[in-house]
């Protein structure tokens, strides 16, 4: 599969206008939520409503759909499984991953969030448009655990080539997309 690599420069650029065009609200979630997960080591229910919230934005349908699902969710054990999934090295993604999508309402999408608000230097949002970029057209089932490895691989990749986060990478293949 070949892979769309951007220079430094458009990276910068792409990433920076998606900050530019964030609003406050996401910033303000994205921001809160990962300070919150960085220093409690642990996703509770009220917070992963906040990341569906965020993710699908401007999608009410799915964001009412998948924040349904999520409300079957105990908090309890939402708390204590997040809690072994945040403290996991990286070399156990795929883990991470099918653990935090054993809960209603968190499929690769949303457990590549969390991951991403939690630990933005090694991970990136699971979105179209960044796959779009970065490989071309997604594949008939796209939100599978391995796709996202294989997405957040790639990104890691690229990041490492320019010293800059997985996070950075991600927001400016998603904007480049997403402005087509």
């Amino acid at each position: 599969m070949k892979v769309n690599v951007l220079s430094e420069h458009e990276l910068l650029k792409w990433s920076r206008k998606y900050d530019d065009e964030q609003s406050l609200s996401d910033k303000n979630i994205e921001t809160h939520i990962g300070s919150r997960l960085r220093s409690t080591k642990e996703l509770s229910k009220t917070d992963l409503f906040e990341v569906i919230k965020w993710k699908f934005e401007g999608f009410k349908g799915r964001q009412m759909k998948v924040t349904r699902h999520a409300e079957l969710t105990d908090d309890l054990v939402l708390r204590k499984v997040s809690e072994v999934v945040l403290d996991l090295d990286k070399k156990y993604d795929e883990y991470k991953i099918d653990l935090l999508c054993v809960f209603d309402g968190i499929g690769a999408a949303v457990a590549s969030t969390i991951l991403t608000f939690h630990d933005p230097e090694n991970y990136g949002v699971f979105d179209i448009h960044v796959w779009r970029e970065l490989f071309g057209e997604q594949p008939k089932n796209l939100h599978t655990t391995k796709n996202y490895l294989h997405l957040v691989n790639e990104l890691r990749k690229i990041g490492a080539k320019y010293k800059l986060s997985v996070r950075t990478v991600e927001k400016a293949y998603y904007k480049k997309n997403y402005d087509k």
